[in-house]
């Protein structure tokens, strides 16, 4: 089953003749990129990458080095979320402007280096839940091919593991707002104070997966359930060092990490 569904992938990638890929460096960009670059050559993919304030550094520079390892040509643009009419307004629809403005970026590019499509890494995980930005992919004709060939997460996973991807097992991860409540304004100082504390998170505690959930002056942590007696080891020191990037309160979600958790405060 999963590799017919590989193959129905490679099928509907060599449809498409040749790509431009939405390459943040996450799990299912890189294996979309992997997968595009093996079935079409890398002459007729380009990877791109928008550089924003929304987007860790260390994201970005993961991403160049993964598109050099796959072999894939690479282009880095300049973008700005919060440039965006109503963007840092951080209403229920963020995601729809924040992909609008992106694919308004990508498809000029296409157009102008001669490529057929622009593709992105939306997955078969995304149709169960809330994604506005999959509104402004149909609207642009921007194409996800692994939701098409019907590929979970799981399965991505998997066949990275079997390509010898590095990202096999690379957390999940979003953007820097969606750390941020829905209705509180997107600022760079949030975005760099939520950076600065999954930072200080992952590299003094080797915590993988980590979220630091921004409510007006609280900072909620979420980790996987394994990890929670790391968070309170450390709590003092974990509290103070927060505090110095501009949180009042820090507090541990006793639920966990849950991807999307924020959406839970919508309608």
């Amino acid at each position: 089953m999963l590799e017919q569904k590989y193959e129905k992938l490679q099928s509907i990638l060599r449809d498409m003749g040749s790509v431009v890929v939405a390459f943040s460096g996450g799990v299912d960009s890189t294996f979309l990129l992997k997968a595009a670059v093996d079935t079409l050559g890398a002459d007729h993919v380009l990877a791109v990458t928008a550089d924003s304030e929304t987007y860790p550094s260390s994201e970005l520079e993961e991403a160049k080095r993964l598109a050099k390892w796959i072999g894939a040509p690479h282009e880095i643009i300049e973008t700005s979320e919060l440039a965006i009419p109503g963007y840092a307004e951080n209403s229920k629809n963020r995601c729809y402007f924040c992909k609008s403005s992106l694919f308004d970026h990508l498809i000029p590019l296409m157009e102008a280096k001669g490529f057929q499509n622009v593709v992105y890494g939306v997955i078969a995980d995304d149709a169960n839940e809330y994604r506005p930005g999959m509104k402004a992919a149909k609207e642009r004709g921007v194409c996800g091919p692994l939701q098409e060939a019907n590929l979970y997460k799981k399965e991505i996973r998997e066949l990275s593991r079997r390509l010898g991807l590095p990202t096999w097992d690379k957390p999940s991860f979003a953007c820097l707002s969606s750390r941020i409540a829905y209705g509180e304004s997107i600022t760079v100082e949030k975005l760099t104070r939520v950076e600065k504390a999954e930072q200080f998170l992952r590299q003094t505690f080797q915590i993988r997966q980590v979220r630091v959930r921004t409510h007006q002056e609280i900072a909620r942590i979420e980790v996987e359930p394994n990890d929670m007696a790391v968070i309170l080891a450390h709590r003092d020191r974990i509290a103070k060092q927060l505090q110095t990037y501009g949180y009042q309160y820090v507090t541990l979600d006793l639920v966990g990490y849950q991807s999307g958790s924020m959406n839970k405060m919508l309608p």
